[in-house]
């Protein structure tokens, strides 16, 4: 693509020509780029082809880089705004009509903030008339500024509404006593409406009684000269009321009555009137006091003349104790310069009601973060009578934007993570599954033997490193089974005081009759001696660690910051330690992923996520409890399996332990990964099946549409090039819906389920897998 500068190089030098040509142009080649580059807003040129031929960086910082027309990355945004859809495409037919549009248009906003979820863009279409189809667009971010018109308008309405609905009469005549304005308070009070007032139809001495004849239409008191007075006002009823009318004229320069300026007052209802005026006092009071905003009004000269009760907790000190403070000397120094900037008394007449809203920090660097909005006050002689300026706290939104920040951050890491575990399943499960194979032919007293055992038993060491990496980014499938703790920890308790060391005494508090529990005992094993590692290092000069067990029925929810857990029975584990405690201010972190108070390089902050992440996707809670000095207790609250379905579940068990392996039938196997594909057709085949192998999901269509054996079972990888295995598994259903399926992956089974209009019929085996469990599952399902 060529850049603007360079079409206007070309230009340049095709019109001076020669050496005195290139002279000119070098000359003026960096004033050139240095114009284009300035342009804040974001530009490009678009041909009659609709190809973007010219574009300006802070076009490129706008869009992310993506270098298509900006109608059609606009159109991308909007596609489920109808309206907006509408705009655009309306300015781009316009364009290659040869005709300038523009509009401003509303797009959903990418990080869910903005004006109700929305962001504004101005769009502008300029057809370029010596180049006849070539668009010259522009596109800026406009949110900021809708933002401050809802604001005005907003309060405008406020300003209309009170007066309007003051508890006193506005009103204005002109000289011949028609009425050129009148408030809703004085049409009621008249019983007239507004268009019987202002287009004529009742004038000043229409409703004033007693007035002497020869007053000028305008005078309500018939008495020359005079500027206020008590009347008789009659409303539409004929029934009067006293009311006390003040005026001004407003004279032209002839000296001529142009129109009044009059405030009247219903004497009659003085006393209610002063009653509702001083409630209504004391509730602006109220409201200004108890505001949840911190409020102050602010002198010129940047001092704080009043503030109400929320400002004062914000800073720490007694609202008395903060007038004729400075302003400056309550946030810190990094923020003064900013603040003088807007509490500037020589600031622009356009920015004098619209001051951008300030982010500083209180009293420190580390104090509370809050946004501050200056409204400029003046006089009735227009000069600068102070500010009033709202103290928003921010402090608790920005550490939600920096959570929110870590949690996009983890998930991209999250996927990662799943991603390299998905291929070190497909390779253990070779390892293994080959392992199988060889134990086979080499029984235990054979020279081989314990070399075989070896390979399989570190292939299952780094299955189980695997399962932990995919706990972190929670796309493990779980391996679920009834549990006892007691027995759990029981084999743990050797691990646990070699992990401890010496100098920490480890105590064991076994409940009775503890209820059973239903996880993966590999990834609870692993949550344990991750409680245990970390209570290790939080006493460094030794102490006790105490892991406790029982039953507790929980009767009504229980609430702890974050966490909600519902009413049920939980078989419960305590980690307690005595060490040096937990800090408030890191009691919200330290379950987030990279979050360490140690040294650089002594832990790298993954330990407390990883058991928050193998809890939750057990089912289970994590709680904790920390005194600094005192030591910490992490409790963990994992759901009971009810009794009929815990001695249902063993008597199964059994049963499937003393089955026979062997079976018969025509399984079709679809395999990317070759080694894996191996060593699974070999061990079924060693089990009496007539297996068939595909490599990709098309070879497998292709052995499906034959006229060979019928096929009894098909089990297919989830995760493969171009046809994976649930689109396989969609086509193959259209023709063969009663055919059953084993899906076989390293991800979470959720991950392909939620990709499936039905689960008749399917099966799943996650990777790593041995004979044994791929041979006991086939089984399994074709006995079904």
């Amino acid at each position: 693509m060529l850049s603007l500068v360079e079409i206007i190089i070309g230009g340049l030098l095709g019109l001076a020509g020669g050496a005195a040509g290139m002279w000119y142009w070098q000359r003026r080649r960096g004033l050139c780029a240095s114009v284009f580059a300035a342009v804040p807003k974001p530009w490009q040129v678009v041909s009659p082809a609709g190809r973007t031929i010219l574009a300006n960086a802070a076009l490129d910082t706008f869009f992310g880089g993506d270098e298509r027309p900006i109608p059609e990355m606009l159109l991308e945004q909007v596609a489920d705004e109808p309206e907006a859809r509408r705009q655009i495409e309306t300015i781009a037919e316009q364009a290659k009509r040869g005709l300038l549009g523009q509009a401003e248009v509303r797009v959903p906003a990418a990080n869910g903030h903005g004006n109700g979820g929305y962001d504004w863009r101005f769009v502008a279409a300029y057809p370029l008339p010596d180049h006849p189809g070539y668009v010259y667009w522009v596109v800026d971010d406009i949110t900021p500024r809708r933002q401050m018109e809802q604001i005005m308008r907003e309060e405008q309405e406020r300003f209309v509404d009170l007066l309007e609905n003051a508890p006193v009469g506005f009103y204005s005549a002109d000289a011949e006593g028609r009425f050129l304005f009148a408030n809703h308070t004085l049409c009621e009070w008249l019983g007239v409406a507004h268009n019987d007032l202002e287009l004529g139809r009742v004038r000043l001495h229409d409703v004033v009684e007693g007035l002497p004849a020869g007053a000028r239409p305008y005078d309500p008191f018939g008495v020359p000269g005079a500027s206020q007075g008590e009347v008789l006002l009659k409303d539409a009823k004929g029934e009067t009321f006293r009311a006390s009318i003040r005026q001004d004229l407003v004279t032209d320069e002839n000296g001529e009555v142009h129109r009044t300026r009059s405030v009247v007052r219903d004497l009659s209802r003085e006393m209610a009137m002063a009653a509702a005026l001083e409630e209504s006092e004391y509730r602006f009071e109220q409201l200004f006091a108890r505001a949840p905003a911190g409020i102050a009004l602010i002198g010129p000269d940047g001092t704080i003349q009043e503030c109400n009760d929320a400002l004062s907790r914000l800073v720490g000190r007694e609202p008395q104790a903060l007038r004729s403070v400075s302003l400056f000397d309550l946030v810190a120094k990094g923020d003064v310069e900013a603040l003088k900037t807007a509490l500037a008394p020589e600031a622009p007449q356009p920015a004098r009601r619209q001051v951008p809203p300030l982010e500083v920090h209180l009293a420190s660097e580390e104090g509370p973060v809050c946004t501050l909005f200056v409204n400029r006050t003046e006089g009735a002689d227009g000069k600068l009578a102070g500010f009033v300026v709202h103290f928003i706290d921010s402090t608790e939104q920005k550490n939600l934007e920096r959570q929110f920040a870590q949690s996009q951050k983890m998930q991209a890491v999250g996927q990662l993570a799943g991603g390299i575990a998905h291929d070190f399943n497909n390779l253990l499960t070779a390892m293994i599954g080959f392992s199988d194979l060889l134990l086979l032919r080499h029984r235990p007293g054979d020279q081989s033997f314990a070399d075989i055992m070896q390979i399989k038993q570190n292939a299952n060491r780094a299955a189980n490193l695997v399962r932990q990496l995919l706990a972190f980014s929670r796309q493990q499938t779980l391996q679920p089974r009834l549990l006892n703790l007691t027995d759990i920890l029981a084999e743990l308790s050797h691990l646990l005081r070699r992990l401890i060391g010496e100098n920490i005494e480890l105590k064991m508090s076994h409940g009775r009759d503890l209820g059973m529990i239903k996880a993966d005992q590999g990834q609870l094993e692993q949550v344990i001696i991750n409680l245990a590692v970390n209570a290790r290092d939080a006493m460094p000069e030794g102490g006790v660690l105490t892991i406790r067990t029982g039953n507790e029925k929980v009767e009504k929810r229980r609430k702890s910051k974050d966490e909600s857990m519902p009413p049920g029975n939980y078989t419960v584990i305590e980690v307690v330690d005595s060490g040096i405690g937990i800090p408030p201010e890191n009691l919200d972190r330290i379950f987030d992923p990279f979050f360490s108070t140690k040294e650089v390089g002594a832990g790298t902050g993954l330990g407390l996520s990883t058991v928050y992440g193998i809890v939750k996707q057990t089912g289970g809670y994590v709680f904790v409890d920390s005194v600094v000095g005192g030591g910490t207790t992490f409790a963990i609250f994992l759901p009971q399996v009810a009794e009929q379905v815990v001695a249902a579940t063993l008597q199964d068990a059994e049963a499937q332990e003393r089955r026979d392996l062997t079976g018969a039938g025509t399984l079709l196997l679809v395999e990317d990964e070759d080694a894996v594909r191996a060593f699974s057709a070999r061990a079924l085949r060693n089990k009496g099946y007539n297996v068939l192998e595909a490599n990709s999901g098309e070879t497998a269509l292709k052995i499906l549409e034959g006229e060979g054996d019928p096929i009894d079972l098909l089990v297919t990888d989830v995760v493969m090039p171009r046809l994976d295995g649930p689109s396989l598994v969609k086509e193959v259903r259209q023709t063969r819906p009663d055919l059953k399926v084993i899906f076989i992956s390293g991800y979470a089974e959720d991950s392909f389920r939620k990709r499936l209009d039905e689960e008749t019929g399917i099966h799943f085996l996650p990777k790593p897998f041995s004979l044994k469990q791929l041979a006991g599952k086939v089984k399994e399902v074709l006995g079904e």
